[in-house]
Order: structure tokens, then C-alpha cells, then sequence
């Protein structure tokens, strides 16, 4: 056997051995958890300030006919506890974003990290910004101002 086949070898196994590490080869969930609680009471979330909403909650922003709420898990890519990555990762969640008094909704897909997509979104003369994303993706973080 010569030399670039035997590197060519031992390269081939340390990225199957990384690759193995992965969340999605060890078997977990690509993506956090699959349905909101059965209850998620709304919150009141004051201008400017960071929110932390449950899966399924909804946070009416005092001061403008605005309510944030963190409807589901699109994809989470990111580097489980205990595991080896290579890449961080990152998540993707959706929110339902509602203009009460004029009757207007649009949904918008944010992103904790800047790889795959956008960490804010404008919607009713506010910004809406992905903070921080728990490990379970059970909570998120968002600031509106």
C-alpha cells in the first residue's frame, strides 16, 4: 500500500468518526419540540426590551397593536450538548406576527445565526429580532422595538 492511499484511508475514517457525532447519526431529532404545550398563557412584553415566549406563546407587545407569538420549530441543525461538531449550526423557528386592530397577520421564519436566513423581520412599523434560541428549542428569545 503506499503512502497517498494510506493518508487517503485515515482521512476517509476521521470524517466518518466526525460525521458519526452528528445529532442526526446518533439518532436525535433534526428539529426541537413538535407541538406547542396545551396551554401557553400570553405575556405582556414591554417596547424594546428582550421577551422569552414558550413554544406555542404569545407575547402582546404594550404600546402597539402588535402580538408576537412562537408557533413551531422549522429546523435545528445545532451542535447537541456532549456532542463534536464541525459546524455550530443553527435554528430556524417561525412566529405568527398580528396587527390586532387592522386585522393583519403574516408569519416570518427567523434564524439564530446569520448562515441561513434572517435573525429579524419588520412587521407593523416594528422589528422583530431572534435573540437567543434554548437548547431544546422549547423557548426563544426575542426583542420587538
Amino acid at each position: 500500500m503506499d503512502l497517498q492511499r494510506f493518508v487517503a484511508g485515515l482521512f476517509a475514517f476521521a470524517v466518518l468518526t466526525v460525521g458519526a457525532g452528528s445529532s442526526v447519526a446518533a439518532g436525535h431529532p433534526a428539529a426541537g419540540p413538535a407541538a406547542p404545550p396545551p396551554s401557553s398563557p400570553a405575556v405582556s412584553a414591554p417596547a424594546g426590551q428582550d421577551v422569552t415566549l414558550r413554544l406555542g406563546q404569545e407575547a402582546a407587545v404594550q404600546g402597539k397593536d402588535l402580538t408576537v407569538r412562537y408557533t413551531r420549530v422549522v429546523a435545528d441543525s445545532r451542535c447537541r450538548p456532549g456532542m463534536t461538531c464541525i459546524w455550530q449550526g443553527e435554528a430556524t423557528l417561525a412566529f405568527l406576527l398580528k396587527e390586532p386592530g387592522r386585522g393583519e397577520s403574516t408569519t416570518a421564519e427567523l434564524h439564530s445565526g446569520p448562515r441561513t436566513g434572517p435573525q429579524a423581520t419588520s412587521f407593523a412599523a416594528s422589528r422583530i429580532e431572534l435573540v437567543s434560541v434554548s437548547e431544546d428549542a422549547g423557548e426563544a428569545t426575542v426583542r420587538i422595538s
